[in-house]
């Protein structure tokens, strides 16, 4: 009897309860639907947002990482501030204060977990605002070169000139050194070469001078440069270093093979040799004798 009576007040107590949540709920549901109305307005406000700076604003930002990123920090700014108002109609003080307070702890927790994913983040971050590396840029690193294909908040993508593409770790991108091909529309180009020892050095350096002065084109400040550098074993070698338009490495390849044909061709006119390495094996100094006994 004593059981039976327990149980009829635990479920009459529980009854109290749920009606007493329903009460609050039906007491609550305008607040409810003004909340989810808040929510949406903000999402919309921030879509709208969003959109206005890409269109408007960002246009004038030539890097595209950095317009997504800002674009997308909006975004979240603004829709936070939706979420928070909508905790406010509902009277969540309390939550709201719990959920910062919590917010802090879980960050701190997922921050200590999350050690290289952030440190790629913010590396994404770094990447998005250098002045010295943008989209379709062709760089070089220790592993990899290509063009800038896309700079996220994980990672830096390559699409080298096989048309293969690389992903590369912010963070790891970082930490190592890299050559940007595309912050100077000029370069300068060193090409080696040798001449045998026959040759008329000032002849020579005339011809090539010459020859490269007339087929690339020198602006202001810049120049062509001879230098002869040293009696090598079968040749007097040089190098000639001049400017070119080279924003990537193909431009590169294409400057050299094309003073090196004209190079060759006027030494092959005028007679200059370029000689290669010859070993002479002399048997009749060195003659090796072999005696046999019988």
């Amino acid at each position: 009897m004593k059981d039976r009576f327990s149980l009829e007040n635990t479920i009459s107590k529980l009854w109290d309860k749920l009606e007493g949540w329903l009460d609050a709920i039906i007491l609550k549901l305008p607040n409810f639907v003004l909340a989810i109305l808040v929510m949406v307005l903000f999402y919309f406000i921030a879509k709208g947002i969003r959109n206005l700076l890409r269109k408007f604003l960002l246009v004038r930002i030539s890097q595209k990482s950095i317009q997504d990123i800002v674009a997308k920090m909006v975004f979240v700014t603004i829709f936070l501030v939706g979420f928070f108002i909508a905790l406010g109609v509902l009277n969540l003080n309390k939550v709201l204060t719990s959920v910062l307070a919590g917010a802090g702890v879980v960050g701190l927790a997922v921050g200590l977990a999350l050690q290289g994913t952030l440190s790629n983040t913010f590396g994404g971050l770094i990447l998005s605002f250098m002045p010295n590396i943008r989209i379709n840029d062709f760089i070089e690193t220790n592993d990899a070169k290509g063009f800038v294909s896309e700079i996220s908040l994980r990672n830096i993508v390559l699409r080298q000139p096989d048309n293969n593409y690389v992903v590369i770790p912010n963070s790891k991108f970082i930490e190592n050194a890299f050559t940007n091909y595309s912050l100077s529309k000029r370069s300068r180009i060193s090409l080696g070469c040798g001449i045998g020892y026959e040759s008329n050095l000032q002849d020579v350096e005339d011809l090539v001078m010459r020859v490269i002065s007339e087929n690339f084109e020198q602006k202001e400040g810049e120049g062509v440069e001879f230098f002869f550098t040293e009696f090598g074993d079968s040749s007097i070698n040089f190098i000639i270093r001049f400017w070119v338009d080279m924003v990537s490495a193909k431009q590169d390849y294409e400057a050299k093979h094309k003073a090196i044909k004209l190079i060759k061709a006027h030494f092959d006119k005028e007679g200059i040799n370029i000689p290669f390495p010859i070993r002479t094996l002399d048997f009749g100094k060195n003659r090796l004798r072999l005696d046999v006994d019988k």
